[in-house]
């Protein structure tokens, strides 16, 4: 088995094992989606809507999936929702990137209405902190958990919980894949599982 179908079963057995863990299914998402499994990634990513409806990333990744699935005009109206949830939480990098999708398949991102516009402006003047990975309000990190630009980086964009999350799954994935962190190649194999499953920008992790 390669490194993706080796992610593929571990998130998989995930999803199975806790049905109700929006993360589990978004990791499953992400590594179908590399596989060039798209029908299975938009499954993987609605199903994390389903259990998480503020997760803009979720739409954005479901929308492409879709797109390269061939089934456009459920695209478009998953796109649709995901931009104006996106802008009433002020998630500016999913909502552009909706945009281009939808101008990529020839429509126009829809209009916001007063009201979800004061909502936007309301919550980028609140102070809240909102993981970037899960859309949920949360508590930023006192400090980074580690040293170096990953660290820093999920400081800046993870919140507290989602961390804890990591944890968790990171337990797993270190039980089920039977790592030993003391080796190279095991490390390199969790910090992977790490980078996928927190969203760290692949200009971060090459860096």
């Amino acid at each position: 088995m390669t490194n993706t179908d080796d992610r593929i079963a571990q998130f998989e057995n995930m999803a199975s094992a806790d049905p109700d863990n929006e993360m589990a299914h978004f990791s499953l998402g992400n590594a179908y989606l590399q596989a060039e499994r798209a029908a299975e990634a938009a499954v993987s990513f609605e199903r994390c809507i389903e259990l998480n409806p503020d997760m803009s990333k979720a739409y954005e990744l479901a929308g492409a999936a879709l797109v390269k699935a061939g089934w456009s005009d459920r695209a478009v109206e998953v796109l649709n929702t995901g931009y104006v949830k996106a802008a009433e939480r002020g998630d500016q990098m999913p909502r552009q990137a909706m945009a281009d999708l939808l101008q990529e398949l020839g429509r126009t991102p829809p209009a916001l209405t007063a009201e979800v516009e004061a909502a936007a402006e309301a919550r980028a003047t609140s102070g809240t902190f909102t993981c970037g990975r899960t859309g949920r309000d949360g508590s930023q990190l006192e400090d980074p958990p580690f040293k170096g630009p990953i660290g820093e980086w999920i400081q800046a964009n993870i919140a507290a919980e989602t961390w804890r999350e990591w944890i968790d799954q990171g337990t797993k994935v270190i039980n089920e894949l039977r790592l030993d962190l003391s080796r190279d190649e095991d490390s390199a194999a969790y910090d992977k599982h790490m980078n996928e499953f927190l969203g760290v920008p692949e200009e971060i992790t090459s860096s």
